[in-house]
């Protein structure tokens, strides 16, 4: 059997988005995984157009034609003497494809939507391609920041947190958009939060929750101020989804006319799937239809983010790099499992299953007497599971050097055969699947599986890894080791 294969054929690369997308959903609800497969694709590089209109008064947007050849002409109507301002703007969080329905409606309404993008997803299945961000920026959207990898940033060290939110622009820069506008992935936004989104160069950075809807919020304000007290946490709806009527969308927008001021709606899916996160293109077409009409020389206006804020595109800052573990010394951070982080799993550590099984995880004694990370499988069909350090941006995921082999090591007991499974980092920030290890015998008391990897790519500036497990049964890993093999007096194979 080929070492990088599991026991189908199929290499065992655990899906990306749902490496990423572990942990509780950003509102109350656990996040749904992509059914696609998931790792980063590479992708031409596309030349690409600033994703920025200039800000734009009332009297303009309320003259400005119907744009492209779908658009549905409308008739002008004049609102009454007194009617206060409104700016409306559709916001998209993630980039997953199935919003290039919503923009294609958005398009035939002639409309303009605000779509903020995690650029480590970029390209990769379920998600846009960097083809399509740039026929959005041509068709008059906006294109902002959502972090690199959907990321919390009040729960992680600030020098991750700047990566996160600067390289993330840093990389939609390189691509070509000028990324003014950012949103939070999580709903925990602090002053520290603030600052970091602040410093990497964005002129604002959307909330989401704090906007009173006919679904949520009772008691909030019907819309942010025209003028925000706060740039860097402006007010917005909860996530449209299942729970959403076509009537209380047309509610939120008439809400807001009533007071006057700014309203920011947020989408993720706009598809039929029916997921708690997804309003139906029918519903977002019916909805799209009215809020044209209703703006066409009225005192209401649809706006993008940039459109309603305004100012210059900020210079790019990238984020701290991290530097590698000095030689000999453990570049794992965390590596005895002792630390609790969140979500019941060792702070630096993540469970990543794929395919179709039914993993539990569970901490239980260790090898040297403190903790140690056991998963038990159930109903196992196809895929696998693991533990590995977090797919991040260096706090937890450890610096390599291209060109350098590295040993690593772990104890483990397990019923069934395991191996070390391989992932890296580009400098981007995107992660992909590299190797797989010899396979490990089953071992009913504590060994230490040992393994030196081939030297990493050229374009890889870290690793992650874990040992997995294929099938039903029980796999307990701790006190995890890796250093440059190159400071590494010897290394031991593990047999296969």
């Amino acid at each position: 059997m080929n070492n990088s294969q599991d026991r189908t054929g199929r290499a065992p690369r655990a899906r990306l988005a749902d490496l990423f997308h572990a942990g509780p959903h950003r509102t109350q609800l656990l996040r749904t995984r992509r059914a696609a497969a998931g790792w980063f694709s590479a992708m031409a590089l596309v030349a690409a157009g600033a994703a920025l209109m200039p800000p734009m008064g009332s009297t303009a947007l309320a003259e400005a034609p119907d744009a492209g050849p779908t658009a549905v002409a409308r008739a002008t109507r004049t609102p009454p003497p007194g009617t206060p301002l409104t700016s409306v703007s559709l916001t998209f969080d993630e980039g997953s494809n199935d919003q290039l329905a919503a923009a294609a409606i958005l398009d035939k309404y002639a409309l303009h939507g605000t779509f903020f993008l995690n650029s480590g997803f970029v390209g990769q299945p379920g998600y846009m391609t960097r083809p399509d961000i740039q026929q959005l920026a041509t068709d008059g959207h906006e294109i902002g920041g959502h972090t690199l990898s959907l990321a919390d940033l009040a729960s992680m060290p600030p020098d991750e947190a700047v990566r996160q939110v600067c390289n993330d622009r840093v990389n939609l820069a390189a691509w070509g958009f000028k990324a003014t506008s950012f949103s939070y992935s999580f709903p925990t936004i602090t002053a520290e939060t603030e600052a970091i989104v602040a410093g990497c160069g964005y002129n604002s950075a959307r909330g989401m929750g704090t906007v009173a809807t006919a679904v949520d919020c009772s008691g909030c304000a019907p819309a942010e101020a025209a003028r925000p007290a706060d740039l860097f946490n402006t007010r917005a709806t909860s996530e449209v989804g299942a729970a959403w009527s076509l009537a209380d969308l047309k509610a939120s927008v008439s809400n807001a006319e009533v007071a006057g001021g700014w309203l920011q709606l947020v989408f993720h899916a706009v598809d039929d799937a029916g997921g708690s996160r997804s309003v139906t293109p029918a519903v977002f077409d019916a909805f799209c239809a009215w809020l044209a009409d209703l703006t066409t020389g009225g005192a209401t206006f649809v706006r993008t983010v940039h459109e309603v804020v305004g100012g210059v595109a900020q210079p790019v800052v990238a984020g701290p790099v991290p530097a590698p573990a000095a030689p000999g010394e453990n570049a794992l951070a965390n590596p005895g499992l002792e630390t609790p982080g969140q979500w019941g799993l060792p702070q630096c550590w993540r469970m990543s299953p794929y395919g179709a099984n039914s993993p539990t995880f569970t901490i239980v004694p260790g090898h040297n007497g403190g903790t140690a990370a056991r998963l038990e499988m159930a109903g196992y069909k196809n895929g696998d599971a693991k533990v590995l350090p977090a797919l991040d941006l260096g706090a937890c995921a450890p610096t390599v050097l291209p060109g350098h082999s590295y040993d690593l090591s772990a104890w483990y007991t397990a019923t069934e055969s395991t191996q070390f499974e391989l992932y890296f980092r580009r400098a981007d920030g995107s992660w992909t699947y590299w190797t797989a290890s010899p396979w490990l015998a089953p071992a009913d008391t504590f060994s230490q599986a040992r393994w030196r990897t081939p030297p990493v790519p050229a374009d890889a500036v870290a690793l992650s890894f874990g040992l997995n497990l294929f099938d039903n049964g029980t796999l307990t890993t701790d006190d995890y080791f890796m250093t440059d093999a190159a400071t590494t007096a010897s290394a031991t194979t593990a047999p296969h």
